[in-house]
């Protein structure tokens, strides 16, 4: 896993530099990368800690994040003249106008303000995805074995590249801090999520746009049964921020990733290994053991889809007393389940903490520990969800039992793009968000 990539400036993505490290070094770094006629236009790295989150704030630190915007959109019925324009949208992937539209009733929840407040340096986008461009690389590859590279799409060739799906909402919006996009089995949405938020709390950037988007593969693609279809987005800014402007905030998310060995899941140990590494996350996202957790796990039948869903019983936990039986929901074969039902947790009137588990076949998992506002919440209060749930991720750090793989190495790279394990099908058809309403998932499977 390599570095991930940084969006130079509208249409532009250059290779930046690891999110792991911060300070000369890493400018340095980035600005090599770039190369000599390359400007990068990203905010400068800074020091980590009180005094350097100031700083890049300006006496706004990014810390205490919370979600002020949730967008989702179905595939079924989508319309992107209605939902976008009716021009310069036509040639976008379907994956690219999907997050679009999620981003913009994200954001037309959050309100004007919650980009506009802040310099375009001090914006940043994180996206993750497994099947956004199978499509298009299918149509790509039958067009150059048939008659040739010369009657590739100019429109649609740039789009081989899987880092370039994001390119089209930096240039709407001026998201020039940085531009993010993971591809990791299943576990790429929730990636987008602690990267993006370890990237504000180091002072990249002030506000996040964070989310995921899916395309549905084609026929004969492994998973393509259990195709998903559609996008999820957040908007994510520090607590004081929505609070002065008087926006609502939804909740917090904070989000700890792992890595489960397919060959250790498959043995005698693997629940117990796996309820080690589930009860280490939930300890390093601060959730406390005598407080009540719902449970919703997005799995397959794989032995780490086993080894997980067998690990979810209280005692496996650590002794948290459960709110509610564990929801064990079948995974489709993307990234963007997840994601959706974080979404769903945010937009749930219990006040309690949800964690939102999933693990790939391939041994990549991911807990995100959701706390909703309560519902005695007014807009323009201050935020009222419980103290544990405030904790974001704690560093470049791996957790305790198992390598962080969003770390420094995210590999954002094209190779990665058709991860798409085959799980079993995802549920269809829960109801959507309105913009500026309640928010609920909506995903589409296929």
């Amino acid at each position: 896993m390599n570095d991930a990539d940084a969006v130079a400036g509208p249409g532009m993505v250059t290779r930046g530099a690891s999110l792991g490290r911060v300070g000369g070094e890493a400018a340095d770094d980035a600005g090599a990368a770039a190369g000599p006629r390359t400007a990068t236009k990203g905010a400068p790295l800074r020091r980590v800690g009180g005094e350097a989150n100031a700083e890049a704030a300006g006496g706004d630190p990014a810390v205490g994040l919370v979600v002020t915007g949730i967008g989702t959109v179905d595939a079924d019925g989508f319309d992107f003249r209605a939902a976008l324009g009716r021009h310069g949208y036509k040639y976008l992937p379907a994956a690219s106008q999907y997050f679009l539209a999620a981003a913009k009733r994200a954001l037309a929840q959050a309100g004007p303000e919650a980009l506009e407040a802040v310099g375009p340096e001090e914006r940043g986008a994180a996206v993750g995805t497994n099947s956004a461009a199978v499509a298009l690389h299918h149509r790509m590859d039958r067009t150059v074995t048939t008659s040739g590279a010369g009657d590739l799409s100019p429109v649609t060739a740039p789009y081989f590249s899987i880092n370039l799906f994001g390119s089209r909402l930096a240039t709407e919006h001026d998201l020039k801090g940085f531009n993010l996009t993971f591809t990791s089995p299943r576990v790429a949405g929730l990636e987008a999520l602690q990267t993006g938020q370890r990237a504000l709390l180091t002072g990249r950037a002030r506000r996040l746009l964070a989310g995921a988007t899916e395309e549905a593969l084609p026929e004969g693609e492994p998973g393509a049964g259990t195709s998903e279809a559609g996008a999820v987005a957040l908007v994510l800014e520090p607590e004081p921020a929505a609070r002065n402007r008087g926006a609502a905030a939804l909740g917090r998310v904070g989000v700890r990733s792992f890595f489960l060995p397919p060959k250790a899941a498959a043995s005698a140990e693997g629940a117990e290994r796996a309820a080690v590494l589930l009860r280490d996350a939930l300890d390093a996202l601060g959730h406390r053991p005598d407080q009540p957790l719902a449970v919703t796990a997005v799995l397959d039948g794989s032995p780490v889809g086993e080894a997980m869903a067998a690990a979810l019983d209280e005692k496996a936990l650590g002794g948290r007393p459960p709110a509610g039986k564990p929801e064990l929901v079948p995974a489709g074969a993307g990234a963007l389940e997840p994601v959706a039902r974080v979404a769903a947790a945010l937009g749930a009137p219990a006040g309690h903490a949800h964690a939102v588990i999933t693990a790939a076949a391939e041994g990549n998992a991911a807990v995100c520990l959701v706390t909703p506002t309560r519902t005695d919440a007014t807009r323009g209060a201050p935020d009222v969800t419980s103290a544990e749930a405030g904790a974001t991720p704690a560093g470049p750090g791996a957790t305790p039992g198992g390598p962080d793989v969003t770390s420094a190495g995210v590999d954002a790279t094209p190779a990665e793009a058709g991860a798409t394990p085959g799980g079993l099908g995802a549920t269809p058809g829960r109801p959507g968000a309105a913009p500026g309403g309640p928010a609920r998932a909506e995903v589409s499977s296929r």
